[in-house]
């Protein structure tokens, strides 16, 4: 379907709605509240810039040839907190030696004001703090009293529903696209917790961290990724839903990373079959069909077998809507489970706790000053006998704990978060000190290889030092 054709499509409901209830059709109408929107919404879409470096292998060249390379790149952000909080996407940053923001400029309010505007401030970001399971990072520039946008309920979405995508594609600042909610709760993987709006309005690239929102000019999503033989718009973009965005916004605010959440149950989907031979009540809804010992299902008293009828009030139909809703509950909080055992249905109130084998926790225990190892781009942590059982053990004395990754130092040669360093181009490294004295001696360009421990097995990851 052509772009014009869809437009016609959405002008036309809109005046059939307008017809329904009384109201006197009107383009111009239409193109004004258009105006509205983008005047509400676009102050609050800010252009991001990053700069980093990664390997550029010539064509033709040996490995020996391959050389570290500068290279800048953009995408959009949403400001979502007027003290200098900006949303936007993970891949938007990974990699990032330097972030910077250019905000929107002031519109003129005269008549006779300029079409063309000028370029609004530009403000270097630093990185708060990234969540690469959503592809989410939240950035914070040095200013007050920006214009936050206001988020929307993502999941009174439905498919149908007039949405607008702002951003920045492939680099042109302040665009608005338009088009309608295809799906909501898409999965882009099997038993993938994180779900997304799929959309028609054209996002291209350079519009991943930006907005998509609502007719009232409400955030329901952030645009992060498109599906494309051909490298631009189809018509298949996905945007992070922002009940999701918020939740992950507020966490790391609080405590730099996300506290993924967990009760410690297995939730299953009933079918007719299912419930005819278990003799169940019900033919459709949420079943648990393992409660995990010494986790918080197991200590509120939950059991194998329990029908869940809601969740903190929401009714649950399926068990991946059960898996979602309490994807994105933070370790500490609350949920309360209303659920049907035999013909008694009662209210369970059930702490959540923290992921088991989240990789991020480790982030609490480093910062910059004391941890960061700027060659490599991590900060780590001497292994102790705690770390070391919190690994599965480790195959060597001493080493260090890849914490968190720095994302500013523009370093990426391959190492993950849990990694254990043991040894520099085979020379054992039994603290971060010794990893901070064999990395810094090398010389630009060197060879380096480090054997890594990563999930119990030994690899060597070898490149070219920055």
């Amino acid at each position: 379907m052509s772009r014009l054709l869809s437009l016609s499509i959405v002008i036309a409901l809109a005046f059939s709605t307008a017809s329904a209830s009384g109201q006197t059709p009107s383009l111009a109408a239409f193109s004004s509240e258009l105006q509205g929107l983008v005047q509400k919404v676009g102050p609050s879409v800010v252009q991001i810039n990053v700069s980093g470096y990664a390997l550029a292998d010539a064509a033709g060249s040996s490995t020996a040839d391959t050389l570290l390379e500068r290279q800048r790149s953009t995408g959009s952000g949403l400001i979502v907190d007027a003290g200098g909080f900006i949303v936007t996407n993970f891949h938007v940053v990974s990699g990032a030696r330097r972030v910077q923001v250019v905000l929107p400029p002031v519109d003129g309010t005269r008549a006779d004001s300029s079409i063309v505007r000028p370029r609004g401030r530009t403000l270097d970001a630093t990185i708060v703090g990234v969540d690469e399971e959503t592809d989410l990072a939240v950035l914070k520039v040095n200013a007050t009293g920006l214009p936050a946008a206001t988020f929307g309920d993502s999941d009174l979405l439905r498919a149908g529903q007039i949405v607008c995508a702002f951003g920045s594609p492939l680099g042109l600042e302040n665009s608005m696209t338009m088009g309608v909610v295809s799906a909501v709760g898409r999965q882009l993987a099997a038993d993938d917790p994180m779900v997304y709006i799929q959309t028609d309005a054209p996002i291209n690239p350079g519009n991943s961290g930006g907005a998509l929102v609502d007719v009232q000019g409400r955030v329901v999503g952030i645009n992060t990724l498109i599906l494309s033989q051909g490298g631009g718009n189809e018509g298949l973009g996905f945007a992070a839903p922002s009940n999701i965005v918020r939740a992950v916004f507020e966490q790391i605010r609080q405590w730099g990373r996300v506290k993924r959440g967990t009760i410690g149950v297995a939730a299953q989907t009933i079918t007719p079959t299912l419930a005819e031979a278990l003799k169940l009540p019900r033919d459709s809804g949420v079943i648990l069909a393992d409660v995990f010992p010494e986790e918080p299902g197991a200590a509120a008293g939950l059991r194998v077998g329990d029908i869940v009828s809601t969740l903190d009030g929401k009714p649950m139909e399926n068990g991946r809507q059960f898996d979602v809703n309490l994807y994105r509950r933070a370790a500490g909080d609350t949920a309360v489970l209303e659920v049907l055992r035999g013909a008694k249905l009662m209210k369970v109130p059930v702490a959540i706790a923290e992921r088991e084998g989240d990789p991020t926790k480790f982030s609490d225990l480093v910062t910059p000053e004391r941890n960061l190892v700027e060659r490599l781009g991590i900060l780590g942590l001497d292994v102790d006998a705690m770390l070391a059982g919190a690994v599965g053990g480790v195959r060597g004395a001493g080493g260090v704990l890849v914490a968190a990754r720095a994302l500013n130092t523009g370093a990426e040669y391959g190492l993950e978060v849990a990694d254990v360093i043991l040894s520099v181009n085979g020379t054992p490294v039994k603290s971060l000190a010794d990893l901070r004295s064999l990395v810094g001696r090398l010389p630009a360009n060197a060879a380096c290889a480090l054997q890594v421990q990563r999930e119990g097995q030994l690899l060597f990851l070898s490149f070219e030092i920055e």
